[in-house]
């Protein structure tokens, strides 16, 4: 079933839709802050369109922003975004269409009913979604979720450490740096979420493959939105096993692979594990937590080499 990816909830959201304009009187009061906006297409692999809206007003809308800056056709009454800049959705029965993501969340609502505030990152990506109609969270506007920039009443973040204490402390620092407090928690994984604290838990996966959220990745994508699993154990631990679009295994990283994912359903708050067969693997993928290695990526596996975008894209697919 094709995914209903921009549905407008009311006719009045509709009707301010299909002219791409602004319901009310006026543009209302700005929040502070450079909103900021990007488009790519196949899972971030290749980047399309970047721009910045410093001190949104009131009235902006994710459709809005991206009107100003693009050439946008729509569908649905203007409910659905079509195209950007000609590269279109592949239509009825097609596979390939346009998502988008605020703060590293899918939203689940239509882009012309989201309000843009100071401070969110705004992400759009075409993609192919044969293999996962939904992913819910990414990682690639890190430091969102957790910098909650644009929220007045930020949730609290927990580094729930699960082992390599090196790992844990090198966590918070870079949630730090980024301007989150964040505090490391020696405890173990209680099985669910407490309240509503966003956590990244930092650990060898055979402690973090026992929380609830994580599910042992053990299903496809198409339940956990993350093109990765991990295999064995065998004797040299577990092998982390990269996925292409198709969820079919891509690439084997081994024992010294880490994994940085964002897991959680729409409605519960992110869950991120920083997570790999061993110590060396775990550190691996703390260390790939800045900028540079997340950017506008689903989620990485953390080598000895750099961070590589999962899932694993091959030249031309998705095309």
């Amino acid at each position: 079933m094709r995914p209903v990816l921009a549905a407008v909830a009311t006719s009045t959201a509709l009707a301010c839709a299909a002219a791409v304009a602004a319901c009310g009187f006026g543009a209302g009061p700005a929040s502070t802050g450079t909103a900021t906006l990007t488009v790519t297409r196949d899972y971030g692999s290749g980047t399309l369109l970047e721009a910045r809206d410093e001190n949104p007003p009131e009235s902006e809308t994710v459709i809005r922003f991206l009107d100003n800056e693009a050439d946008i056709t729509t569908r649905y009454g203007g409910g659905f975004v079509q195209s950007i800049d000609g590269i279109s959705g592949t239509g009825t029965g097609g596979t390939s269409d346009w998502f988008f993501y605020v703060n590293g969340v899918e939203s689940p609502v239509g882009s012309a009913d989201v309000r843009v505030k100071g401070g969110d990152r705004i992400w759009w990506d075409y993609r192919n979604w044969t293999a996962a109609t939904s992913v819910p969270k990414v990682v690639g506007s890190w430091p969102e979720p957790f910098a909650q920039s644009s929220v007045e009443a930020p949730k609290p973040v927990r580094v729930v450490c699960l082992g390599v204490h090196s790992a844990c402390e090198l966590t918070a620092d870079r949630l730090v740096g980024a301007g989150v407090e964040a505090r490391v928690e020696d405890a173990p994984v209680s099985g669910a979420n407490p309240g509503s604290a966003m956590r990244l838990l930092v650990g060898p996966w055979t402690r973090v493959r026992t929380d609830t959220a994580v599910d042992e990745l053990r299903d496809s994508p198409q339940r956990t939105g993350v093109f990765a699993t991990f295999k064995g154990p065998t004797h040299s631990g577990w092998q982390l096993i990269g996925l292409d679009v198709s969820a079919h295994p891509a690439r084997d990283f081994g024992s010294g692979g880490g994994l940085v994912a964002a897991l959680g359903g729409a409605d519960e708050p992110p869950t991120w594990i920083v997570t790999g067969s061993g110590g060396t693997a775990v550190r691996r993928a703390a260390d790939a937590l800045d900028i540079r290695s997340l950017r506008n990526r689903y989620a990485v596996a953390a080598t000895r080499h750099g961070a590589v975008p999962l899932p694993i894209v091959q030249r031309g697919e998705g095309r």
